[in-house]
């Protein structure tokens, strides 16, 4: 377990791989912590340098009062791959992980040599909706949210499961600052136009049952992008590295494998 100062905040940092390999970066989704990884770190390939992080507010990173911007969140990885000497890095991110990875690559393309963008869009969701949850977690706390983001989580098969009962723990026991923070930084942002200029190598994955980011709001966003990838992992919702980390890796990995290394 390490810490790192990375812009103001410190963040909880894991690595894994070969520590003289080509880095990859990876961000997690609102509500879950590095462990989002965990599953998929075993079947990615060899020679690579893999670091995991929890974004400000989430797991054992400082959590600072809010609300943040994605400006905030891109800087602290921004900080995160400087202080670490990283850079230019593969950068994987999901859900919000994917929104800071597009907001990074836009304002720092020498640090970001290859994106992956799972289950995210450069917008996602409405003004609304976003401070309609906002107002229900401050009035009732995450806890009473927590089987409706499963049920938008995860695909039937692993909704029936006693392991998404784990999943919800880890979203209950995210600190409500922290999670209201970043459900700010996503409600007021659109990268439409600056993903749009957007000029590297990118893989963009969706799930078939999201209901967070469904496949259609995943496409439009690769579209923007010129030559991005598009794939559908069947049966999956939201977390695909989590329901089926086979299937995420026989995704990633001949991307990787094409862009990552050195």
């Amino acid at each position: 377990m390490s810490a790192i100062q990375a812009n103001v905040v410190a963040l909880h940092v894991q690595e894994a791989g070969d520590p003289t390999g080509a880095p990859v970066v990876f961000a997690n989704s609102l509500g879950t912590d590095l462990r989002l990884w965990d599953a998929l770190l075993p079947l990615l390939p060899k020679g690579l340098r893999f670091i995991r992080y929890d974004k400000r507010g989430h797991g054992l990173a400082e959590c600072p009062y809010g609300p943040y911007s994605m400006d905030d969140l891109a800087a602290d990885a921004e900080g995160l791959i400087e202080a670490l000497d990283l850079g230019p890095v593969s950068f994987v991110g999901l859900s919000i992980g994917g929104m800071i990875g597009q907001n990074l690559a836009s304002r720092r393309p020498d640090l970001v040599r290859a994106l992956v963008l799972s289950n995210t869009a450069a917008k996602m969701g409405d003004d609304a909706s976003w401070h309609d949850r906002i107002a229900a977690i401050e009035a009732n706390g995450i806890a009473s949210m927590e089987n409706a983001i499963l049920d938008r989580w995860f695909g039937p098969q692993f909704r029936s499961t006693p392991e998404a009962g784990l999943w919800g723990a880890m979203l209950s026991r995210t600190p409500q600052t922290g999670y209201l923070g970043c459900c700010a930084a996503i409600a007021n942002t659109d990268l439409t136009e600056t993903t749009r200029a957007l000029r590297l190598p990118t893989l963009t994955i969706a799930g078939s049952h999201d209901g967070a980011s469904p496949p259609d709001l995943v496409a439009a966003t690769a579209g923007l992008i010129p030559n991005a990838e598009f794939h559908v992992i069947e049966g999956a919702g939201h977390l695909p590295c989590v329901e089926d980390p086979a299937a995420f890796a026989a995704i990633l990995n001949p991307f990787l494998k094409e862009h990552a290394y050195v």
